[in-house]
């Protein structure tokens, strides 16, 4: 059954920032961007790296590893359009970032 399931205080992220979250079997990237949140798979497709560990500019996720760029709002990989990765509607609640999973 989907959901919203809370994450993380909304003042506990500042903007340009993220961090991983993990949301029942999941493990998301959550991004503070342009005074919205984005979550998106952790997992770089290319070889695994935590993109919630990545750098944010411009609207672009760089993965740590190999930097590899993906779009936090539609999760395009900029690096190769063959490779982008699932997002995940959100939403605050009372302070609360929501994830729907």
């Amino acid at each position: 059954m989907s959901e919203f399931i809370s994450v993380a205080e909304s003042s506990s992220l500042p903007e340009g920032h993220g961090r991983t979250v993990r949301v029942k079997e999941l493990e998301l990237a959550l991004y503070h961007c342009d005074g919205r949140f984005y979550a998106l798979d952790n997992e770089c497709p290319h070889v695994g790296g935590p993109l919630g560990a990545g750098h944010l500019q411009d609207g672009q996720v760089f993965c740590p590893l190999h930097g590899w760029a993906f779009d936090v709002k539609t999760g395009a990989c900029v690096s190769r359009a063959n490779r982008p990765v699932k997002t995940y509607p959100t939403r605050v609640v009372d302070g609360q970032v929501q994830v729907f999973i």
